[in-house]
């Protein structure tokens, strides 16, 4: 087994940071790793946004309700852009064509998706941690006016990374047979048969609370977490039509 393949096996989510910023160095090879990422069609419909000013790191932080984000280490927002492209087309004297559909915002995803993923196994190569954050879409409005986005533009992830400071335990993930398929997906899923994988799962302590064992993943499928309530998160598909996306 190869340093890399290790490495990737050995992903942990990281939040707690030593007081210790990127160097210079590190951070452009972060960029450039995640620059020379897969891309669909050719398109680069991605940004990176390096957050350093400690008012925005702040609004973001109370955004995300998590006390690490924009805290010790280095914050980068990553953006699905169909802004450049849209400026090309008109700058050409063209209409913005398909830039407007759904099919073609999937596209930036994916290539904003892979470039946060590229970025998060060079950062672990390196012997950084590294948080994703999701939580950056609790209130996309007001990300999008924090980072001063164009139109055609959607914040997607963000990336919080820096010198660990924890050691958390190894994640337990759903064993490959459950995710795994060949030619057909089975339809003959039964909650029991993840019976041993519930156990295992609540032998894991999340350094969030550290006294205490997670729950088993089915009862976390069947908490509130996907429970079906009105938050900011529901303005997600608004905010993508407001930003010019996903028209049809």
């Amino acid at each position: 087994m190869n340093e890399t393949i290790k490495t990737q096996l050995n992903h942990r989510t990281i939040r707690a940071f030593k007081n210790q910023e990127l160097t210079d160095e590190q951070k452009k090879t972060l960029e450039e790793v995640a620059r020379h990422t897969s891309t669909s069609m050719f398109l680069q419909q991605f940004s990176m946004m390096h957050v350093t000013d400690d008012e925005k790191r702040a609004k973001i932080r109370e955004i995300t309700g998590q006390k690490y984000v924009g805290a010790n280490g280095d914050l980068f927002i990553f953006v699905a852009d169909l802004y450049r492209n849209s400026e090309i087309r008109r700058q050409l004297g063209k209409d913005e064509g398909a830039l407007h559909g759904t099919d073609v915002f999937l596209q930036a995803v994916e290539d904003t998706v892979l470039a946060v993923q590229n970025f998060v196994n060079a950062a672990e190569s390196m012997g950084l941690g590294v948080v994703i954050l999701g939580s950056i879409n609790n209130e996309p409005k007001e990300l999008v006016k924090i980072l001063n986005l164009p139109k055609m533009t959607y914040p997607v992830l963000g990336v919080q990374v820096g010198v660990p400071d924890q050691e958390p335990q190894l994640k337990p993930r759903l064993p490959l047979e459950f995710i795994s398929f060949e030619n057909e997906y089975p339809h003959d899923f039964s909650i029991e048969n993840l019976a041993s994988y519930d156990e295992v799962v609540q032998t894991y302590y999340d350094l969030r609370d550290a006294n205490k064992r997670i729950d088993s993943f089915t009862n976390q499928i069947g908490s509130a977490k996907l429970d079906n309530r009105e938050t900011h998160r529901s303005q997600i598909l608004e905010v993508l039509h407001e930003q010019g996306l996903c028209w049809k």
